[in-house]
């Protein structure tokens, strides 16, 4: 049975996607006890990632070798612009953060370096290194919310942070990931030793990247 390269790059670097995954700012969401301003300065940087992710996206277009490939980009930059930014700013609101508020922020150094390294990784190489340093952010989310939307704590009404979950749990996030999941695989083909360890090293640079971004949150909360 073939193993999905997803499953192969988190095998890759178990220490860095459990502490990811299973951070402290996670946990806090799952059981409603994370302090509301670490919420709320995750949100703001949250936003200004999305427009980096659409620039992202934007660069795999450029990148792209078929026209599949460049109508993926294309959707997906449309996704982030048309859909996610939106449903994004009313979740600020939500939380007493404006859309002037939005368009005042400063990009946090973890949001601004992890989203660089992104762009940069796709820059320097193909589609799929730019999709290995996406991968984390989108295909962590996805099992983020899997395993939270599990949890009678994480999705009980009284948790402020339920609508969260249930949108990373929910049933078009999810097929979202497998999707990408398959376009990783399509992406990658037979890989060698040597070009598997070269994706598996931005598949965990960007695991980390996403480490400092949960704590982010908490240290701007004290």
């Amino acid at each position: 049975m073939t193993i999905a390269l997803f499953e192969r790059l988190k095998a890759a670097c178990p220490d860095a996607w459990r502490a990811y995954t299973r951070h402290s700012f996670v946990e806090g969401m799952a059981g409603g006890g994370l302090p509301a301003a670490a919420f709320r300065h995750y949100l703001g940087q949250d936003y200004l990632f999305l427009i980096q992710f659409a620039r992202a996206y934007a660069l795999a277009g450029y990148k792209a070798k078929t026209l599949d490939d460049l109508r993926r980009a294309k959707d997906g930059i449309v996704a982030i612009l048309d859909v996610e930014l939106g449903l994004h700013i009313g979740c600020c609101e939500n939380w007493g953060i404006g859309r002037a508020d939005l368009d005042a922020l400063e990009e946090d150094t973890p949001c601004m370096a992890y989203t660089r390294y992104v762009l940069e990784r796709g820059m320097a190489g193909d589609l799929l290194d730019l999709h290995a340093a996406l991968a984390p952010c989108m295909l962590g989310y996805g099992e983020i919310g899997r395993r939270l939307g599990t949890d009678p704590a994480a999705t009980s009404s009284e948790n402020p942070y339920s609508a969260w979950v249930a949108m990373y749990a929910g049933a078009e996030y999810q097929a979202a990931c497998a999707e990408e999941t398959a376009y990783l695989d399509r992406l990658a083909g037979d890989l060698s030793a040597r070009r598997f360890g070269e994706i598996a090293r931005t598949f965990a640079d960007a695991t980390r990247l996403e480490v400092d971004f949960w704590q982010m949150g908490l240290d701007a909360a004290g």
